[in-house]
């Protein structure tokens, strides 16, 4: 039986030219998307010089194994064309912020000076340094934060996409992503809620950290890491021959993988 779609008798309310409201009846479907997709392809586009909102529907009677019986009430409304109009299906929305994050750290760029220049033992860029430990120092690192929010058919939003989602949180990109490449890109997970029976309000939030070639960490060089690997550094103690103490120098530096890697298009927002 085909999917029929008809205006009911009356429907049609129109209020000062600002708004205006048409009811169907749909009858000959159980999936409320092919509801929806009738209802769209009935109700026009436009109405006396206003334009159509998102469309719904609601069930009446709703009895699977026998689509012909069942009956929905569909509602389309209209609005002037300058108002602000909420996003549609398949619109998507972008906010960032550079505000950063912090890193502790243990080894300095460059020492720029020592007092008195003469005695004062040179620890090679070690920072905070005690004669057990080298205590370091939190500092601002570069973090680009962003969000996507991105309004999905509620065909895509299944169980499965729900799992993909989940477990793609807290893993790194695997490949390019959204102008970031392998490895610069962390999810930090997804919120979402259902928006009338057409589509998913998902918001997507992500963290960008630059991957970083020729470090130096004292006299240790050429030293490469991706963006969210991370960096620390095993000290021993060596002697200063010109002050004549034992100071703490950079013995050995080490990139490690606390991030598992991901395959971002399986969120379904574009690469």
């Amino acid at each position: 039986m085909p999917i029929v779609c008809t205006e009911n008798t009356g429907s049609r309310q129109v209020t000062d030219g600002q708004s205006a409201e048409l009811v169907y009846t749909i009858a000959g479907t159980a999936d409320e998307a092919a509801a929806i997709a009738a209802l769209k392809a009935t109700a026009p586009a436009t109405l006396g010089g206003l334009k159509r909102q998102p469309v719904s529907v609601e069930p009446v009677h709703v009895d699977t194994a026998n689509p012909g019986t069942c009956i929905w009430t569909g509602t389309a409304n209209y609005a002037p064309f300058e108002r602000q109009e909420p996003p549609q299906t398949g619109d998507s929305v972008y906010n960032f912020d550079t505000g950063g994050g912090t890193q502790h750290i243990t080894q300095s760029l460059q020492t720029i000076a020592r007092y008195p220049s003469g005695t004062a033992p040179d620890f090679k860029g070690a920072i905070g340094v005690t004669p057990d430990n080298v205590e370091g120092v939190d500092i601002a690192v570069p973090v680009f934060n962003f969000s996507e929010t991105h309004y999905v058919p509620v065909s895509q939003v299944t169980s499965a996409y729900k799992a993909a989602i989940f477990q793609l949180t807290g893993k790194v990109n695997s490949a390019a992503f959204k102008g970031f490449a392998a490895g610069e890109c962390l999810f930090l997970g997804a919120s979402g809620s259902r928006r009338g029976a057409e589509d998913w309000e998902i918001t997507f939030r992500f963290a960008g950290s630059p991957n970083r070639t020729g470090l130096a960490v004292g006299a240790i060089t050429g030293i490469a890491k991706k963006g969210w690997e991370y960096l620390w550094v095993r000290y021993a103690d060596t002697e200063d021959t010109a002050s004549h103490t034992l100071v703490k120098s950079p013995l050995g530096a080490y990139v490690e993988r606390v991030y598992e890697e991901g395959n971002f298009s399986a969120l379904g927002i574009g690469t």
